[in-house]
C-alpha cells in the first residue's frame, strides 16, 4: 500500500541544538579551541563596540562563522549565512539555537572595518592554531588538494 505524505505541523520541542551533534564530532574540539582563543580577544572586542545602543551580533559568532566557512570551503559569506539557517551542525558551531534567525551576510560587511582595524581574524586564527599546537593536535603529515576541473566541455572553455 502506498504511504501518504503529511504536512508537518509546528510543534514545541524541548531540545538543544547540541543534542544533534555527535559527542565525538571533530568540530567539538575545534569549537572549544576557538572559544578559548577568543577569550584573549575580549579586550579588543570591548574597545571595538559601543557600550550604548542596540546590541550587535557577538563578534565571536561572526568569527566562528568565518572559521566554519574556511573549514568547509563554503564559497561566500552569503552561502554560509544561508546554510546557517538550516544546517544544525553549523548552527551549533556558531552558537545559534533552533529558533534563532541566522544573521544576514551584510553583517560581515558592516563589521569588516572593525575586524581589519585590529587584525582580529588574523589574531583569532593564530590563537586557535597556537592552542592546537600546544596540545599536540596537528600532525606532521602534509597533504595537497587538486582543485582543477577535469571536464571543461560543459563550461564553454574548450
Amino acid at each position: 500500500m502506498r504511504g501518504k505524505t503529511t504536512q508537518q505541523l509546528p510543534i514545541l520541542l524541548a531540545v538543544s541544538v547540541d543534542s544533534f551533534v555527535p559527542p565525538g564530532h571533530p568540530l567539538r574540539g575545534v569549537r572549544r579551541l576557538a572559544l578559548e582563543a577568543m577569550k584573549e580577544l575580549e579586550p579588543i572586542f570591548d574597545n571595538a563596540y559601543s557600550r550604548v545602543g542596540r546590541a550587535s551580533i557577538p563578534p565571536e559568532q561572526l568569527l566562528l562563522t568565518l572559521l566554519l566557512q574556511a573549514l568547509y570551503g563554503v564559497r561566500s559569506e552569503r552561502q554560509i549565512c544561508e546554510q546557517l539557517q538550516y544546517n544544525l551542525l553549523y548552527r551549533w558551531f556558531v552558537g545559534l539555537e533552533l529558533t534563532d534567525v541566522a544573521f544576514d551576510a551584510s553583517t560581515f560587511s558592516k563589521n569588516r572595518k572593525r575586524f581589519l582595524a585590529d587584525a582580529v581574524c588574523d589574531r583569532c586564527l593564530q590563537a586557535v592554531v597556537g592552542l592546537a599546537r600546544e596540545k599536540g593536535l596537528p600532525g606532521d603529515d602534509s597533504f595537497s588538494v587538486d582543485g582543477t576541473i577535469d571536464d571543461y566541455r560543459g563550461l564553454g572553455l574548450t
